[in-house]
């Protein structure tokens, strides 16, 4: 089947005990749309509505799914569910939350906290090569802390890259979009086209999904890293291992940040699993770390906030 746009749910739509504003964005396995709770509270929520499976036409409500994906609609929609009850147990600061989820209009719907910021991606855009090292070390040094947490609760998060790490207004960041369900929907339904990120997912995520752990994630936080020192993601990882064509940090932006830095960006990208930090905690150890018995001084993250709220009013 091939790959289609679905409309989204109409401004003004009443679902369930929440109001449609607008559409937020729009992805190949589900929309966002801005709404107000009943006390007018705004909030996210996250639709399944995977557009290799299913289709919603014009002035439609419920999608359409031919009885050929009708199996494979349903078992992902299980698994979006099961990845709205994981996250609603996780009460983070640096992660999304998840406020409600239900099932209405033959789908499924996740509801999350809405958070007023920028994405890390639209930031790296707007400084490209310019990132400092010090807000560099100070985002991922406090987005792992909210991973930490996801990993405590043995959920991996399969989707870490910029655009998924949010940075709120007051300069903390939060992670978002979790690709776990879809994951787990493509590993039992061949049907589904991959939908990783190129330059972001691990080598694992694509044919050995048993090798799958912690450190999954972390070659994904090590390619956020590297996207913010050079601008750009770095090569597919299923085509590294084919042939490496990927140059290591420390010789590529040798001076522009520390040699500790680019070594742990480096560290992170190794096809191997086993050749990557094994824990968040031990990558977070390497960042707040600038060299050996040299710590980074917490008092540097100050204008962390300052410097988000400059670059926010600026865009």
């Amino acid at each position: 089947m091939p790959s289609q746009t679905n409309c989204p749910l109409p401004a003004g739509y009443q679902l369930d005990q929440y109001r449609i504003e607008r559409q937020l964005s729009l992805g190949g396995f589900s929309i966002v749309y801005l709404a107000h709770d009943p006390e007018g509270t705004p909030v996210a929520i996250k639709e399944y509505l995977p557009n290799s499976l299913a289709l919603r036409k014009e002035g439609e409500f419920e999608p359409q799914v031919t009885e050929e994906h009708l199996p494979a609609f349903r078992y992902g929609m299980k698994c979006f569910f099961e990845e709205g009850r994981s996250l609603a147990k996780l009460m983070h600061p640096n992660v999304v939350q998840v406020l409600n989820f239900f099932r209405a209009n033959a789908t499924v719907y996740m509801v999350m906290r809405f958070e007023r910021g920028r994405t890390l991606h639209d930031y790296i855009q707007k400084y490209r090569g310019q990132v400092r090292e010090i807000f560099i070390r100070a985002v991922f040094t406090r987005m792992l802390n909210g991973l930490r947490e996801v990993h405590a609760h043995k959920l991996l998060h399969l989707d870490i890259k910029p655009s998924n790490i949010y940075l709120r207004n007051d300069g903390t960041p939060v992670l978002l979009d979790f690709g776990a369900a879809r994951q787990t929907l493509m590993s039992d339904q061949p049907i589904l086209k991959p939908m990783y990120t190129p330059g972001f997912a691990s080598p694992e995520q694509y044919e050995n999904r048993d090798a799958l752990g912690p450190w999954s994630d972390i070659y994904s936080v090590g390619a956020s890293l590297y996207a913010c020192v050079t601008g750009s993601a770095p090569p597919r990882a299923d085509e590294r291992v084919k042939r490496d064509t990927l140059t290591p940090t420390v010789k590529s932006n040798a001076g522009k940040y520390s040699e500790q830095l680019l070594q742990t960006i480096d560290w992170c990208l190794k096809l191997d699993p086993l050749a990557r930090p094994q824990s968040v905690y031990s990558l977070q150890k390497a960042l707040l770390r600038k060299a050996e018995g040299d710590p980074v001084h917490a008092g540097l993250f100050g204008d962390l906030g300052a410097r988000l709220k400059s670059f926010i009013g600026r865009t």
